[in-house]
């Protein structure tokens, strides 16, 4: 066994013994979510987050992939996709780092610390600097809608970002039906 794999396997293992839940994909180390907590004295607080892992064959010596599956709203964090604009994940990565970090350090900062100058929700960034009650108001919005404690373990990526246009903007059952198989 490499050195990344068994690395890949400790790393999951400590953050499985950790106070996050984890769900692996295919019963594999490369793949896996996670269950994150909004942080504490934040308009987060209260809201459950899914988030993807995935880890190259170089970990550590390549940063892990993580995104939100579920919506957040937040100005370093891609409203459709989920992407991730966090420099220690996508720059500044370091095989001294683990799981444990990204869960209990990095995504925490990110939430209590947005940096609106480099966003990827420009709505969510200039809301943020033109009235920040505002921006905060939508954040639990969204945290309310979105990231419900009992959805956290759903496998919401199941379902299409057409599914959700049809629901959210036009309510038609029409289509709500058409998009389910026969028994």
């Amino acid at each position: 066994m490499s050195s990344p794999s068994k690395r890949r396997e400790m790393d999951l293992m400590k953050l499985m013994m950790s106070d996050h839940k984890v769900e692996v994909i295919n019963d594999g180390t490369q793949e896996f979510y996670v269950e994150f907590n909004g942080p504490k004295d934040s308009p987060y607080q209260g809201g459950v987050w899914r988030i993807r892992v995935e880890l190259p064959d170089a970990y550590p010596y390549k940063s892990p992939s993580i995104g939100f599956v579920n919506k957040i709203y937040h100005p370093n964090v891609d409203e459709i996709s989920g992407s991730v604009c966090l420099d220690v994940i996508n720059q500044t990565w370091s095989p001294m780092f683990d799981l444990v970090n990204v869960f209990e350090v990095f995504l925490p900062q990110l939430l209590l610390y947005p940096n609106p100058s480099d966003p990827l929700n420009g709505e969510a960034a200039a809301l943020m600097m033109r009235d920040r009650a505002a921006y905060e108001q939508r954040v639990k919005e969204y945290s309310e809608k979105y990231a419900k404690p009992e959805d956290a373990g759903a496998k919401q990526e199941e379902k299409s970002s057409d599914e959700e246009l049809s629901d959210d903007e036009y309510g038609s059952e029409d289509e709500q039906v058409a998009g389910k198989a026969d028994p």
